[in-house]
Formats: C-alpha cells, sequence, structure tokens
C-alpha cells in the first residue's frame, strides 16, 4: 500500500459508485438510459421465465435496478446475476428458511455479524456496527458447532454451509425489515425514494494478525456469497481502530470484494473517526464508543429513533420490535405496511402482526409497491450515496489513491448536510 506524508487523502480506485450515488440510479432518478435498461431487463426476464409482471408484480423494481446497478447497466449481464440468485435462493429455500427459523438461532447470529444500532444517517440510510473482536476461535467455533442443528422447515442444496444460512437470513433481515422501515421514515432528503443501502462501522480494535487470519476463509466466503445475491447492499463502510500490521492484511481483503465496494472503503486513524462520521451522521447517532452521543454498545438492542417511534403504531400488545425474524407487508391496497413477527420457537411457527404504518407515498400502483409479497427475493439494497470529498487548501486532493490510512482531512455529504 502506497503511504503519503502529511494529510494527504488515500482512497482506493473507484469505478465511480462514490461520485454517483444514491438517489442516482434508484427510483425516481433514472436517467432516460437507466430506465430503458429496466424496461429491457424485465423483457428479458419474462422471456427467460423469472419475471411475471401483474398487480403486484413478481418482483418489485428496487430489487431488479439492484442487478442492473451491480452490472452497469447492461440488462444481459444483470439477468446472469439475477438467474444465478433466483437458483441459490430456490435451491436453499430461503423464504421458508427466513419464516421459520428459529429465533433463538436467529439471536445468536446476530451477535457474529454488524447490528443494527437503530439509528439513521443523514441521507436516512440505516447505521450498522460490527465488532470483529467478538468473534474469537472459541465463539466462532461455539457458532458454527450450533449452526449444524438450527432448526428450519427449509430444504437446502447440501453445499452451502449452514454458517452461512444463517447469515442470508440476516441479509433478509436488513432487506424485508430494516430498509423498508428506513424507507418510511420522512425526515430525509428524497423521503419518496427508498432507503436500499446500509452504513457500516466496521471496529478492528484489539484484533491481532492471527485472528485476522483465522477468520479467513470465513470471512472471505461470507463476503462474496453476499456480494454475489445481496448486490448492492452496501453504502459507506467505515473501518476503524486499524493496527500497524492492517496494511498486510488488506492486501488480501480487498480481493473479497468487487471494485464497486472496495471504493466505497474507509480506514479511519483515530483522530479522524469522529470528523469523518459527523460529516455522515448526526453526534446523537454515533454511538458513544466512537466519540458521539449515542448510548449503545455492540450487543445492545436497537436504539430506535424518534422518526420510527412517530411511525409506528403498535397492535396486538406490542411497543417495541420483537426478537426475531421480522417482514413488512402491504395492506389496504399498498396504503398502510404491517410488520410481520415471524420465525419459529420449540419448533411452533410464530405469524403476528407487530404494528402498521401509515405510508407517507403509497404507490400509485399495487405493482409499484416497494414492499415485494412475493417469495423470491423481497426487497432491496442499493448503492452509493453522491458525495464530495475536500481535502485541505494545501493539499491536492488524490483522485486515484488508495483507501485513507493516514488522514482524511473533511469529508462532506452533498445530499444532507
Amino acid at each position: 500500500m502506497t503511504k503519503h506524508t502529511g494529510s494527504s487523502m488515500h482512497r482506493v480506485p473507484s469505478t465511480g459508485a462514490v461520485e454517483h450515488g444514491y438517489p442516482s440510479g434508484h427510483l425516481g432518478h433514472l436517467t432516460e438510459h437507466e430506465e430503458q435498461a429496466l424496461v429491457e431487463f424485465k423483457t428479458l426476464l419474462e422471456e427467460k421465465g423469472l419475471y411475471k409482471p401483474g398487480n403486484p408484480p413478481s418482483h418489485d423494481d428496487p430489487t431488479l435496478l439492484r442487478y442492473l446497478r451491480a452490472r452497469k447497466w447492461v440488462p444481459e449481464d444483470a439477468y446472469v446475476q439475477f438467474s444465478e440468485t433466483e437458483k441459490f435462493r430456490s435451491a436453499n429455500q430461503i423464504d421458508v428458511l427466513y419464516d421459520t427459523i428459529d429465533i433463538d438461532s436467529f439471536e445468536a447470529s446476530r451477535k457474529l455479524y454488524p447490528r443494527f444500532t437503530g439509528r439513521r444517517d443523514k441521507r436516512g440510510i440505516p447505521i450498522y456496527v460490527y465488532q470483529i473482536r467478538h468473534l474469537d476461535s472459541h465463539a466462532v467455533a461455539k457458532y458454527e458447532k450450533s449452526t449444524e442443528t438450527t432448526y428450519s422447515r427449509a430444504k437446502t442444496d447440501g453445499k452451502t454451509p449452514a454458517k452461512l444460512l444463517r447469515l442470508f437470513a440476516l441479509y433478509e433481515h436488513l432487506t424485508r425489515f430494516v430498509q423498508p422501515l428506513s424507507s418510511e421514515c420522512t425526515d430525509r432528503p428524497h423521503p419518496d425514494t427508498p432507503i436500499t443501502l446500509s452504513t457500516n462501522i466496521v471496529d478492528i480494535s484489539h484484533v491481532s494478525l492471527r485472528m485476522f487470519w483465522n477468520l479467513k476463509a470465513h470471512m472471505q466466503a461470507a463476503s462474496q456469497l453476499a456480494t454475489a445475491h445481496y448486490p448492492e447492499t452496501l453504502d459507506r463502510i467505515f473501518i476503524i481502530g486499524a493496527p500497524m500490521f492492517f496494511s498486510t492484511v488488506w492486501g488480501w481483503i480487498k480481493r473479497w470484494f468487487d471494485p464497486v465496494t472496495v471504493s466505497k472503503i474507509f480506514i479511519l486513524q483515530e483522530h479522524d473517526i469522529l470528523p469523518v462520521l459527523t460529516s455522515f451522521m448526526d453526534v446523537k447517532d454515533i454511538p458513544k464508543n466512537y466519540g458521539g452521543e449515542l448510548e449503545w454498545d455492540f450487543f445492545d438492542e436497537p436504539a430506535w429513533d424518534d422518526e420510527i417511534k412517530r411511525i409506528c403504531q403498535w397492535e396486538n400488545g406490542y411497543t417495541a420490535f420483537p426478537p426475531g425474524p421480522l417482514y413488512w407487508r402491504p395492506i389496504d391496497d399498498g396504503k398502510r405496511l404491517e410488520c410481520v413477527a415471524v420465525g419459529s420457537k420449540d419448533g411452533k411457527d410464530r405469524k403476528e402482526r407487530v404494528c402498521t404504518i401509515t405510508r407517507a407515498y403509497p404507490p400509485k400502483s399495487t405493482a409499484d409497491t416497494l414492499v415485494s409479497t412475493t417469495v423470491s427475493q423481497t426487497d432491496d439494497a442499493t448503492e452509493g450515496g453522491e458525495e464530495t470529498f475536500v481535502t485541505s487548501s494545501t493539499e491536492k486532493p488524490v483522485l486515484n489513491g488508495e483507501v485513507p490510512t493516514e488522514r482524511i482531512a473533511a469529508l462532506t455529504v452533498a445530499e444532507g448536510n
């Protein structure tokens, strides 16, 4: 990794996703070329028997747009990735897995992967935190052993490890619960544009080189499968607490990701953490561990922000979201959404309405409904976030440099600052 002195900015070479992100390429913000690509993609999928138009269609537009963005708006390339995902979902019955997974097993998985803080950044994108130090060899071995007996009704392809199938249940939680919930919050720029991204703070403090090495195979397989089957689900990734040896580790970690994802990763030194994070998030939404005001630790449940509390209308005795898998589905011709708690306890399936939300921007037709009720991949996760990278007046910005490893003088969010 190239090193520079002073306050230079280091960044991974970008393919443009950082400069041309949310809301570009999302519903309501498509160029003529992108709209045409979506039409052609739907036609191609319908010809191949993978898409059915209707009211509602078999797949919603935000889901299809994720694959188009991932494949640079080339319908034929998007089709290849989409078809592989559909085969994978069918072979492993991902929808059945999410509906029937043991709730305790689901919650145990959440402790080993990024956790939602209950807060959103300045653009309304949900904020996740991932503390790697909890993935020591004992914790990982115990977790992997427990996945061998995870209860669900889903049949699998016999090839995908059970521990990774649990990870996909967490991605379903992101795309079917957290992102639709964030989309209904109107205290953000572009409140009528779906939120289909996540912002991640990855804390690698107190992690040894040996621990990184032991996690290599586990994390590589997880990242590759997630990139293949949940494209365009990440926005910014802020890595903090990097040890001195991390430049060596980064050399093989970055090979796990596609160039667009790599362009979104920022490695921050301690003195950069709060200045950079507050360019993207309000200080009240940053955990105290990272210089903010939020009383939230890694194993805590989400600290729901005021807007989320405002829009939820609790039912059936609920006053908060329960543990386990949850998803949203449209009711009343798409004018409202209901949150459904699923999963199983002691082999008994759960299916209960938790709350409803009156939609601020109901779809013009059921076909445009954000939350799909179909059994294929639902809800979305997308790209980007328009940004401008600003260096100090005495330095020149590095346009084709590397991930910031020494200093980022300032970053400002074009939308939402």
